[in-house]
């Protein structure tokens, strides 16, 4: 009686731990990516079109990196192997450098496709959640792709790469930052500083 009761007890404890590692039920689904991705791009557009000034424009565009993309992610696969010598305090403010960076940066790429139209064809599923293509067409030119990884790793449907003419964001800036880096002498601190206004 008493090893069927411990018996019991194991296999409810089981099941519970078994309920905690598994997470949540419901796993991000191609809708779901193609829905952010829509919310996304409706917003860059929004902003590229308002007509306000330069540094306006990039501030919205800091509030739609952080509201849709894993900043966190992109910014540790961006500083490559160092982060592994990286103190907390570096990583925490180097990801806010990086995240104002970035938008500036991407700012200026987006601004470009005022007057243009963007709509979302559909999503694939990949290795790491989803990438969702959509095509930019201006008037009078073929239409290019713009294709967007989704995934919910962080435990929240984010946007964590831009493939934009078939080139990565998260491949290009990895290797701009180790440029960076390299010309700092390795510094994080420094680069840290020059991130602040670069673009």
């Amino acid at each position: 009686m008493r090893i069927k009761s411990l018996l019991s007890r194991r296999s409810l404890l089981g099941l519970i731990v078994g309920l905690f590692l598994a997470g949540p039920a419901a796993a991000l689904s191609q809708a779901q990516a193609e829905k952010l991705i829509g919310a996304l791009t409706n917003d860059i557009f929004r902003t590229i079109n308002s007509g306000k000034s330069e540094g306006a424009m990039y501030r919205d565009f800091e509030k739609i990196f952080s509201k849709y993309a894993d900043v966190p992610t992109i910014a540790s696969s961006s500083l490559g192997v160092a982060r592994r010598s990286a103190s907390p305090a570096q990583m925490k403010a180097y990801t806010s450098a990086f995240q104002g960076y970035v938008s500036r940066k991407y700012g200026q790429r987006f601004r470009e496709f005022i007057g243009a139209k963007i709509e979302v064809k559909g999503a694939r599923k990949t290795k790491r959640g989803y990438l969702v293509s959509s095509d930019v067409t201006f008037k009078g030119k073929k239409p290019f792709v713009v294709e967007w990884q989704v995934s919910d790793a962080s435990g929240r449907d984010k946007m964590f790469d831009i493939i934009i003419e078939g080139i990565s964001m998260l491949r290009l800036e990895r290797e701009e930052i180790g440029s960076m880096l390299d010309r700092r002498g390795g510094n994080i601190d420094k680069l840290i500083a020059h991130l602040k206004t670069a673009s």
